[in-house]
């Protein structure tokens, strides 16, 4: 029997170069990931969009949120696998100016937050990581809008009350130099960002201990992406979810051991993962359902928390046609 052709798409995350290349092949099934290039947030923008909206492909990498936003509107059409290609700690996206007011989490209360969009996957950790530091978020006063104008992330839709648009022609990075916030939250480091010089700094200088604190809390290292099928294809062979489920674990066995063995990518990077792996155990980038479920669990709590869904999804109705399968 010939192998099934599909087609997937995803950011060039270097942890997905054992697919990538071939170096791991899901049984049974000819992988092509079509992949963005030079770590471009644009292109992997692209990638997102293309996954759920291009009928060439077979489905790929795309928003948390978005589906979890479709399961709550009756919108089954992708299957959701649980592989997780993009998970990142919140604390490192927190800026604010050198010379503002804000130099401790207490200091945002009350003030104007920037933040590239409402209901993203990001912008629910964010959500999250402040209230763990004692910040309710319904004591800010948010701001919505394109960080400098060369990556949009904004999903329409109104917004709810204390979170305005930024006015047109206006950027997160230019109103927190101006003066006209007092903090942003963006994934891309702006461009004026230098951890010295500023004028924009990171609130917390020493985002490896208070993250490192937040996993020894939460025990959270917070999935923003998921793969998905067309239900479609799932539909008419349901072993692929975790066929190619299985495929990605395998890679992240594969790549672990390949920067573990051969750790040049930087100077430090050999303490860097022995780091990690004291804090969060040799598993931290696991993908498969009970790896993820915990924290699909938190998301989707926070999501719901937030006004973002009208009701708790739990992680079974998330992956219920994988656990089908």
């Amino acid at each position: 029997m010939a192998n099934i052709a599909i087609r997937l798409t995803c950011a060039d995350y270097a942890k997905l170069a054992p697919l990538m290349i071939g170096d791991v092949k899901p049984e049974g099934v000819d992988l092509t990931l079509i992949h963005g290039t030079e770590g471009s947030w644009i292109a992997r923008a692209q990638m997102l969009q293309r996954a759920t909206g291009d009928a060439d492909v077979d489905g790929g990498e795309t928003s948390m949120a978005g589906h979890l936003r479709r399961i709550v509107n009756g919108d089954r059409s992708f299957v959701a696998l649980p592989v997780f290609p993009l998970r990142n700690f919140c604390a490192r996206d927190l800026y604010v100016r050198k010379d503002g007011p804000i130099k401790a989490p207490a200091d945002l209360i009350g003030k104007r937050v920037g933040m590239y969009d409402w209901v993203a996957s990001g912008s629910i950790w964010y959500r999250h990581f402040l209230n763990w530091v004692g910040v309710p978020p319904d004591r800010l006063e948010w701001w919505i809008g394109d960080v400098e104008g060369a990556w949009r992330a904004r999903h329409p839709g109104d917004l709810p009350a204390r979170v305005h648009a930024v006015p047109e022609g206006r950027y997160l990075v230019e109103m927190l130099v101006a003066g006209d916030l007092d903090a942003i939250y963006t994934p891309p480091r702006p461009s004026l960002y230098h951890p010295k010089n500023g004028p924009i700094v990171r609130l917390f200088a020493d985002t490896r201990s208070i993250e490192h604190e937040y996993y020894r809390v939460t025990k959270a290292y917070p999935p923003q992406h998921l793969v998905v099928l067309r239900r479609a294809v799932w539909e008419a062979d349901k072993w692929l979810a975790k066929v190619i489920t299985d495929a990605f674990i395998e890679n992240n066995r594969v790549f672990a051991a390949c920067i573990r063995n051969f750790p040049y990518a930087s100077p430090w990077l050999d303490s860097e993962l022995e780091e990690a792996e004291a804090v969060m155990g040799a598993g931290y980038q696991s993908d498969g359902y009970e790896a993820g479920k915990r924290e699909v669990d938190m998301f989707c709590r926070q999501s719901y928390d937030a006004g973002i869904t009208p009701r708790i999804v739990s992680a079974e109705e998330y992956f219920a046609e994988f656990l089908e399968g």
